[in-house]
């Protein structure tokens, strides 16, 4: 996320969950129960208790599985399937946001379940090919085949125009925006086994549900589920977009298994070479990264600055520090 977007983490445990058995507990199973609840009355409780029943279960992930026409798309194929802006959600509302949905395919295969919530009750976004114009016809299917994930849109820049502030999309990334900023890092929901030679497990936000806002107001609330072999999790995003972007979250976590390398509040950044950095890579580009360092600055008033690597060999630079202060 770029320098003037905040997240404000809360960890709040959930009735019989704390964070030392995120550490160390192990939660009993039993037979899966779905989504079961994700319609029908909705309040703060819902998502926390659906993340509930799935811990007690056995993991299964979403369906990955598309038509032949869609099965292989290439980058610039996935990036010729358009969301229609006359389609959006909330859209001739006049509200402050609108939401916008991507197609599935490339690297986002999971089918993700979107809902909205409105007067307290959650009903789920229908999914139709008309919803996206398409470069290539044939990318066309009548199959019901869900959404990948969410964008919204507010007119953040100028008014009257809506563009797009905060994306969900892959595994349990998120990113966003502020006034007149582009993206940098990503934040995720959870983070397992980063680092880890034996592979880092990547836990998905399969379900999400959003509040629609009333008139007027300018922060939209977004309910998350989310889910791995390792642990569930509810999310509220309170997201106020602006001058500093802003997102309040509120998580309560559940482990299905003992979670020993957790990490909340992860960040991300994608870094494959630079100018500095080119030796072992076979490639035309000066540079290809959208973070180029880690930057701090430290509570004991200290800045630190580490360029980024691309190691061939696995390697770690850590940090400790308490009350880190806020650039911004």
């Amino acid at each position: 996320m770029s320098s003037n977007v905040k997240r404000r983490g809360v960890i709040r445990a959930g009735a019989g969950v704390t964070l030392a058995s995120l550490v160390g507990g192990v939660v009993p199973r039993a037979r899966a129960e779905g989504l079961s609840g994700a319609t029908g009355k909705f309040d703060d409780s819902t998502v926390i208790q659906i993340a509930r029943r799935l811990a007690n279960a056995e993991y299964h992930p979403p369906g990955q599985t598309l038509p032949k026409a869609l099965d292989n798309l290439t980058f610039d194929q996935y990036r010729g399937i358009a969301y229609r802006p006359d389609r959006a959600l909330w859209a001739g509302d006049s509200l402050a946001f609108d939401v916008e949905f991507f197609p599935r395919g490339f690297l986002y295969r999971p089918r993700i379940e979107i809902y909205e919530v409105k007067d307290g009750q959650s009903g789920a976004v229908p999914y139709s090919p008309d919803l996206f114009t398409y470069e290539d016809p044939a990318l066309r299917v009548s199959e019901d085949l869900g959404f990948a994930g969410v964008r919204l849109r507010t007119a953040i820049n100028t008014p009257g125009v809506m563009e797009e502030f905060c994306v969900f999309l892959g595994a349990s990334y998120f990113r966003a925006v502020a006034k007149g900023q582009d993206y940098g890092l990503s934040a995720r929901g959870f983070a397992n086994g980063t680092g880890d030679p034996k592979g880092e497990e990547f836990a998905l936000f399969r379900a999400f549900w959003l509040e629609k806002p009333q008139p007027g107001v300018q922060s939209v609330v977004v309910h998350a589920l989310l889910d791995s072999p390792a642990v569930t999790g509810a999310f509220r995003f309170t997201i106020r977009p602006g001058d500093n972007t802003v997102f309040d979250v509120q998580t309560t976590l559940f482990p299905r298994t003992k979670i020993e390398q957790s990490g909340i509040a992860p960040l991300t950044g994608m870094f494959y070479f630079d100018v500095n950095d080119h030796n072992h890579v076979d490639d035309w580009r000066p540079a290809a990264h959208d973070s180029e360092a880690l930057q701090m600055w430290t509570g004991a008033d200290q800045q630190i600055y580490r360029p980024l690597r691309n190691p061939l060999d696995l390697q770690f630079s850590t940090f400790s520090d308490v009350s880190p202060r806020d650039s911004a």
